[in-house]
């Protein structure tokens, strides 16, 4: 059943299993891996980075042992640069556009050289930036992930007092709450928003945004509801006061809950989220994750694949990733599809879900195979990863910006929404994308904003060639 942890590993192997993928390098490989850069004139992996980090920059400082340089190289391009050194697909990204690779050698290890660099700053607490003298302006930022961290860091150098509202008990949204373990722990994602923390940005955590404040109904009896539930473990705060507050308001949201199947039995015991059950896994109490037996995660996107490989590595006896389409539509990265083959995860193709069974849990799952055939799949644990809904009534009825006809927030060039006061950026702008696409439109929204305020134009590092 899924109401327990049943996995026949011990603590020690399943910690073994969640151990980084690509451990840190030592000092002594560092310095091997960074004098093989050629330091290219227009450098390729530059222009393939959405934060254009000066690549070739802060690997010439790692080779000549100017570790903080390096660290301050990528954060002044990416302020999640210890993050994205972690999750980002590197292999379609810098490290695939490396000169190196064209000439019939392995890439230079970005990645693992960023993440070098940055986890020796973030390590020995080495403030690499300084917040600006107060401008008299102050920015309110609704969502603590990339987008939000980002533009918060930028705004900071630029002066203004900036508070960042974030729904969730710690700051980080996805870095934190939905990155797969073995990529990147909570304490890692926590320790790089204190660079950010100490520039004197506020973070005001279990908060939610409101269009109204209500009153609560004393007359009400009986159990809530699990959202009614949260939703009163967090303090709101309406969208009038942030108007009020702020000279200016970054839209920093993300995305909404998992998309429903839609299919019957869907309201079983034992049916859950994809990002909910990494939520579970990150908290490490692994006495208290979900697991079953038998599980299936339906989808075949980077967080289906997350899902699978952590089930199996927490000791699951067989994970089958269930998708409609053939394995080439499939949307995960290459390298997080050859990583769920390593595990033994088992894939059916061209296969469509049609009902959910049991009697009260999960037993089993109904498909509809390639040859229009049904069949049942074994199955006490059922994990959605069809994508996440647009929080559209937020957007539309709380902000009151406009958006397309995807539910995504309309912005212009100073990604500013069709109220001049409110900016918007990340997943809810483009529909859902890297890490590394949100800080870049963070980066873009504190320009943006800066020269809504003053009227004047400022360019940070990596926007030029962007904007």
């Amino acid at each position: 059943m899924a109401d327990g942890f049943c996995s026949p590993l011990d603590i020690t192997q399943i910690e073994k299993n969640f151990a980084a993928i690509d451990p840190a390098m030592t000092a002594a490989e560092a310095a091997v891996e960074a004098n093989r850069c050629l330091y290219c004139y227009d450098a390729p992996c530059i222009h393939a980075c959405p934060t254009q980090i000066d690549v070739p920059t802060f690997i010439k400082k790692i080779a000549t042992g100017n570790l903080t340089g390096s660290a301050r190289t990528i954060f002044d391009a990416n302020p999640i640069g210890a993050t994205c050194a972690r999750v980002c697909p590197v292999e379609v990204l810098c490290e695939g556009a490396c000169v190196e690779k064209t000439l019939l050698q392995k890439p230079i290890e970005i990645g693992r050289l960023q993440r070098y660099a940055t986890d020796d700053a973030i390590k020995n607490g080495k403030q690499l930036f300084t917040a600006a003298e107060a401008n008299g302006k102050s920015v309110g930022i609704i969502g603590s992930g990339p987008a939000g961290l980002s533009c918060a860091m930028y705004l900071a150098r630029l002066g203004y007092a900036v508070t960042i509202y974030d729904k969730n008990e710690k700051p980080g949204g996805l870095n934190t709450y939905g990155m797969a373990e073995y990529k990147m722990t909570q304490a890692e994602s926590l320790a790089e928003i204190a660079q950010i923390e100490g520039l004197g940005v506020q973070f005001r955590t279990s908060t939610v945004v409101v269009k109204e404040i209500q009153q609560p109904d004393q007359s009400r009896g009986g159990a809530e509801n699990e959202a009614e539930s949260n939703v009163r473990k967090s303090t709101p705060v309406s969208i009038r006061e942030l108007r009020e507050t702020h000279d200016a308001i970054f839209l920093a949201s993300g995305l909404g809950k998992t998309n429903r199947l839609n299919i019957e039995g869907e309201e079983l015991k034992g049916v859950i989220d994809a990002l909910a059950f990494i939520e579970q896994v990150k908290t490490r109490d692994w006495k208290a994750v979900p697991l079953g037996r038998n599980v299936v995660v339906i989808g075949a996107g980077n967080t289906a694949i997350d899902a699978v490989t952590q089930a199996k590595r927490l000791g699951a006896e067989r994970v089958t990733l269930v998708y409609r389409r053939t394995e080439k539509d499939a949307p995960a990265y290459e390298y997080e599809m050859d990583l769920a083959k390593k595990d033994g995860i088992e894939f059916l193709w061209q296969t469509v879900p049609t009902a959910i069974g049991g009697h009260g849990c999960v037993m089993s799952l109904r498909v509809k195979g390639p040859g229009g055939g049904e069949y049942k799949i074994p199955c006490d644990l059922l994990i959605r990863a069809i994508g996440q809904r647009k929080t559209w009534d937020f957007f539309t009825e709380v902000c009151e910006v406009a958006i397309d006809e995807k539910g995504r927030v309309i912005v212009n060039e100073l990604m500013q929404t069709s109220d001049p006061q409110i900016f918007a950026g990340g997943d809810c702008v483009n529909g859902g994308a890297e890490a590394v696409d949100a800080a870049q439109m963070g980066k873009r929204a504190a320009a943006g904003i800066h020269f809504q305020l003053f009227g004047k134009r400022v360019e940070f590092a990596g926007m030029v060639s962007k904007q």
